[in-house]
């Protein structure tokens, strides 16, 4: 069975669920970098990632622990916006699964996945875990082009960094981010190609008012518009 029907069967059985469940955690929370929308396009994300992957191991079970690991891994931002927001998040991807009564050992790689995804060193002992590559991946690519300049100024304005350091901060992130991209795909590919464009605006942006000690202070707008939206289902 291709990919694209077992997305659709998954997205069929859960996406309501997921999406109904996030609304209610999430409440009023006033954090638009991180709300419903992100976890979408880190979704979609994954299905444009599936596009280009052919390892034999991606199943129906794998699929449906992406889309779940998808639309928790940061709903526990709700209550904590730092670095502890994935064990928060993880506590409330259980709650979800045991509402529905699906076997938390069904969903084991998706929950470590959620829990250990913002650890941006990659240097987890879980890495052999495929859920935690994919969401990584995805979740990393949602940090570039024009959306994740907003995205990130307002998280690590969240999290209380100087206005002085946020730019080398955030260069310092984003660049370990894009090196994790490049050990997943081939430089060169269609898919490098688009997403290494989208890096380089988020760099050549934060480059440029490091220099100038000028461009977000206001409230961090940006000229242009990213032109890549991952909303195909591949």
């Amino acid at each position: 069975m291709k990919y694209s029907e077992i997305i659709r069967q998954a997205e069929d059985s859960f996406l309501g669920s997921v999406e109904d469940f996030f609304k209610k955690a999430w409440g009023e929370t006033d954090l638009p970098s991180h709300d419903l929308d992100h976890h979408r396009r880190v979704w979609n994300y994954v299905k444009e990632i599936l596009g280009y992957y052919s390892e034999p191991e991606i199943n129906q079970k794998i699929i449906i622990n992406l889309l779940i690991a998808s639309y928790f891994h940061d709903i526990g931002m709700s209550e904590d916006q730092g670095i502890r927001h994935g064990y928060r998040s993880r506590m409330a991807a259980e709650s979800y699964l045991t509402l529905n009564r699906l076997r938390l050992s069904d969903h084991m790689d998706a929950l470590t996945a959620i829990e250990n995804h913002d650890n941006k060193e990659y240097g987890n002992p879980e890495s052999s875990n495929i859920i935690l590559k994919i969401l990584s991946v995805a979740d990393d690519l949602d940090a570039f082009g024009s959306e994740g300049i907003t995205r990130y100024l307002e998280i690590y304005r969240a999290r209380g960094i100087s206005e002085e350091s946020i730019g080398y901060k955030i260069l310092e992130n984003a660049e370990s981010r894009f090196e994790n991209f490049k050990k997943f795909t081939e430089p060169g590919s269609e898919l490098f190609n688009i997403h290494s464009i989208r890096y380089n605006e988020l760099r050549e942006y934060f480059e440029g008012n490091n220099r100038t000690g000028m461009g977000w202070k206001s409230g961090g707008e940006q000229s242009g518009s990213d032109q890549h939206s991952p909303s195909s289902n591949k």
